[in-house]
């Protein structure tokens, strides 16, 4: 497999191979690959937890008896066009 990098992105692996850190361009590239894939799923985990205090907070509305009554395809169609604005 071929990549090209810019030659600030090129420069910046050059620069962790001479560090002594890794031993060739590379390690380099599997390690940074590694760490977004590591990124990405810290990323979704966050998210999920957002999601779930969001889910948690709705459900303590309702048990509060702070929801709204969606009583027609009409009333959703309003509320979704007053959440858009």
């Amino acid at each position: 497999m071929h990549v090209s990098l810019t030659p600030e992105l090129e420069s910046r692996v050059k620069a962790k191979v001479e560090s002594g850190l890794y031993n060739n361009a590379s390690e380099v590239i599997r390690e940074a690959l590694r760490f977004m894939e590591t990124h990405e799923d810290w990323v979704r985990e966050i998210k999920l937890a957002r999601l779930r205090e969001q889910l948690k907070t709705g459900v303590e509305q309702l048990d509060r008896g702070e929801g709204i009554a969606i009583e027609s395809k009409s009333s959703l169609n309003a509320l979704f066009d007053d959440i858009k604005v």
